[in-house]
């Protein structure tokens, strides 16, 4: 059974039975989930390419990336306008459920010495974020390939109000939260 399904017939019920919500458009649900890779020290420390990266993360997300520029210049951290800085991509509806189930079934299990993720991710707007140390966790990068393990930023928007939905909204989706 796929994550949406798992929503649509099992999270779906039990969220509005324990939030005691009346109308089912009011049931919380993921929106979006973003992917973020800072790729600045990469390229502030004399390499140019960062194909190999966008090519990654294209794998990790089944879609196109985009490359996230500097808006103005920083002196200090030799940071000019329109350098890149980041890779980006933002997933919805089918690539989101499927990218979902794959991180929480597969690829954070195969995290070396994974001691759940931490439950104080989460925001005032209802999104919670984590980071993932390096992206080669991930089964579609090809290991040959990789020159630097670089971090991923994982942000999952949700429409919950408050934190005790969106905690339990991902709890019952199977996030393996601390204790």
């Amino acid at each position: 059974m796929s994550l949406r399904e798992k929503y649509n017939k099992e999270v779906a019920p039990k969220l509005q039975e324990k939030l005691e919500i009346k109308n089912v458009m009011q049931i919380p649900k993921i929106e979006k989930v973003v992917l973020n890779m800072w790729i600045w020290t990469y390229i502030r420390s004399g390499n140019k390419d960062y194909s190999s990266l966008k090519q990654h993360l294209d794998l990790i997300a089944w879609q196109a990336s985009t490359v996230r520029y500097a808006k103005k210049a920083i002196s200090n951290f030799k940071l000019r306008a329109w350098m890149p800085v980041g890779l980006s991509v933002t997933l919805r509806w089918d690539r989101m459920y499927n990218f979902l189930d794959k991180l929480v079934n597969i690829v954070l299990p195969r995290v070396r010495d994974f001691r759940w993720i931490n439950k104080n991710g989460f925001d005032k707007d209802g999104n919670y974020n984590f980071w993932i140390k390096e992206h080669t966790i991930f089964l579609e990068v090809p290991q040959n390939d990789v020159v630097k393990t670089h971090g991923l930023q994982i942000t999952i928007k949700t429409t919950a109000k408050d934190k005790e939905a969106w905690k339990l909204l991902l709890e019952e989706l199977g996030f393996p939260f601390s204790k």
